[in-house]
């Protein structure tokens, strides 16, 4: 495949509707959406099913790429743990029911044992595979333990299920000072996801939360030099916009979509 797929993250236009996010992700023409869990678990709970929303994803021609989020599953203990997991397989039976392929699942904010983190994802994984979807590696440039991509791909080697992948993101390989180098030690055949986005020149790096992020091209995070890697990697999946800032979220959402997607399309070179 020579082209990539041209998605968009719903927390780019996080205010709209669930069934206007896909609406205006098929009419802007993307290829793919990644939803929200907390979107389709207020969605089933209004309607009873998810069958609408699969619905509204056949008749705008939109592929789920991701669901998001797993959380509570690295760290937690005892009673908490086995909560994780029971939420964990709700979200992986939401993920198959729109047809994604994988669900993300991501760190806590604090230290981790990532010995600890690498058989937790392990059972994640085997959770998954009941169900058709594969949990999806994350690192986060902004927490403590899991920030970046060595953290992260340390848990999926160390996890030894042929399974595991990993997401990418530039803000937060640009946010948790991750080495370009080891980037590129990442097979193309065991990313998820990229998401697409750019970081600003202030605040300081080390000051930035996600709802920092520009669009790709408009910051100073080293777009070119990832967007090389990526493609000498063999990577041509899925590539989403995903932003979480609020100037952009008080803007008419369509408009934000389509300058995200023309915004992404230049700085991939289509």
């Amino acid at each position: 495949m020579d082209q990539f797929t041209l998605c968009l993250n719903t927390s780019t236009i996080r205010p709209a509707s669930l069934m206007d996010k896909i609406g205006i992700a098929g009419e802007v023409g993307y290829d793919a959406i990644e939803l929200w869990s907390d979107d389709l678990t207020q969605y089933e709970a209004e309607n009873g099913s998810l069958d609408g929303v699969v619905k509204a994803l056949e008749d705008n021609g939109l592929k789920v790429a991701t669901l998001i989020a797993l959380h509570g599953w690295m760290d937690s203990v005892g009673e908490a743990y086995r909560k994780s997991l029971e939420e964990a397989r709700r979200k992986i039976r939401q993920a198959a029911a729109v047809g994604s392929p994988y669900i993300i699942a991501s760190p806590p904010g604090g230290e981790v044992d990532l010995d600890q983190g690498a058989q937790r994802y392990r059972q994640l994984l085997e959770i998954g595979r009941e169900y058709g979807v594969k949990p999806a590696m994350e690192f986060l440039g902004f927490v403590a333990g899991v920030s970046q991509i060595n953290d992260a791909w340390y848990i999926i080697t160390h996890a030894d299920d042929p399974d595991g992948t990993i997401i990418l993101d530039v803000f937060h390989i640009y946010r948790g000072g991750s080495a370009l180098d080891d980037l590129k030690k990442i097979p193309g055949d065991r990313i998820a996801i990229f998401h697409f986005n750019d970081a600003p020149g202030s605040p300081p790096r080390e000051q930035q939360t996600d709802a920092d992020r520009v669009y790709p091209g408009d910051g100073i995070a080293p777009l070119d030099d990832i967007v090389k890697i990526m493609k000498e990697s063999g990577y041509r999946g899925v590539v989403s916009l995903e932003l979480f800032n609020a100037k952009y979220w008080k803007q008419d959402p369509r408009e934000v979509a389509r300058v995200g997607l023309e915004k992404m399309k230049a700085a991939l070179g289509l």
